[in-house]
């Protein structure tokens, strides 16, 4: 247990840099982009005199590593700034909080749906190799991989919501019946991948040595399967679960926007097209954080998986 828990630390601290990086990179692209954002504060005929008193207000005068310097240090404070465009005033991180309990079940669920088809499916595939089982789960696979996120929600909307009339068609006052749609559209989209991922680890698993001669000792091959070749073929699988909360992160936006749920991803569309530079730098910061935090947690499950790993 040593090992793993130095290997947690050095991988901890290696994650560090990489969410510095981060804020600078969010800080420059949106300062980088065309447009004055003080234009969508001001009346539409205001002087010169109270635009530059607005800027100035706001900082958005000052040098830009003057300005990065400020919003790292409030960023370590757990200060991301107001919002000076579609909610003036209010709190950025207050913003996001309230939209972060929604964003995170919409992510959840959608996991959850997507490793239930996938990790089944992906072993049934592999045991029944080159037969119309895996043939028809590899026809699945590659529609479902086809089909952009937001394709694929509304046309979950038009069967389902409006002529089946099985779930609402947007919104989150219903509870959580409303976010089976969305999470499905997540899940299966992201299932396709995991499916091929499950299935040629599960293959090459299956053909090792190690399990031919488990085999050979007369153990059941529900054992075999269950007990020792589904662990070792798991660990790809583990790998890419930090890759999968990139996928949910960026999925989420647009999911959020089809089905009109109330999470990140919707408010962070509403303040791109509204130039809200702080609401738009701390939901993407956040989303970013996301990303690191899911490599760093398959780092950590892969080592503890693979002793291999922690010791090389």
């Amino acid at each position: 247990m040593a090992d793993l828990a130095s290997y947690i630390i050095r991988r901890i601290l290696f994650s560090i840099p990489v969410i510095v990086t981060a804020t600078l990179i969010v800080f420059l692209m949106l300062y980088l982009t065309p447009g004055d954002p003080i234009k969508y504060i001001v009346p539409p005929r205001a002087g010169p005199d109270v635009i530059e008193q607005v800027r100035e207000q706001y900082g958005l005068n000052k040098p830009i590593w003057e300005q990065y310097g400020i919003f790292l240090w409030r960023l370590i404070h757990g200060d991301l700034g107001s919002s000076i465009t579609v909610w003036q005033g209010a709190s950025v991180s207050s913003l996001i909080a309230m939209k972060l309990p929604n964003t995170l079940m919409l992510m959840g669920l959608g996991l959850v749906i997507s490793y239930s088809i996938a990790v089944p499916l992906g072993v049934i595939s592999a045991l029944k190799h080159n037969s119309w089982i895996d043939r028809a789960g590899m026809v699945f696979t590659l529609i479902a991989y086809a089909m952009p996120p937001f394709w694929l929600g509304i046309i979950f909307l038009m069967v389902f919501a409006v002529r089946l009339g099985w779930f609402p068609i947007q919104g989150a006052s219903g509870g959580l019946i409303n976010l089976a749609l969305p999470a499905l559209t997540l899940g299966v989209g992201n299932a396709a991948l995991m499916t091929r991922i499950m299935r040629s680890s599960m293959l090459e698993v299956i053909r090792q040595d190690y399990i031919t001669q488990l085999r050979s000792r007369g153990l059941p091959e529900r054992e075999v399967i269950f007990k020792h070749a589904l662990k070792n073929a798991l660990l790809p699988v583990i790998t890419v679960l930090g890759l999968d909360i990139g996928w949910f992160v960026g999925g989420s936006v647009v999911v959020e926007e089809v089905f009109q749920w109330p999470g990140i991803g919707q408010l962070m569309t509403s303040a791109i097209f509204n130039k809200d530079i702080p609401l738009v730098q701390g939901a993407i910061l956040v989303l970013a954080i996301f990303v690191i935090m899911g490599n760093l947690v398959a780092d950590i499950l892969y080592a503890w998986a693979d002793p291999r790993v922690r010791l090389g």
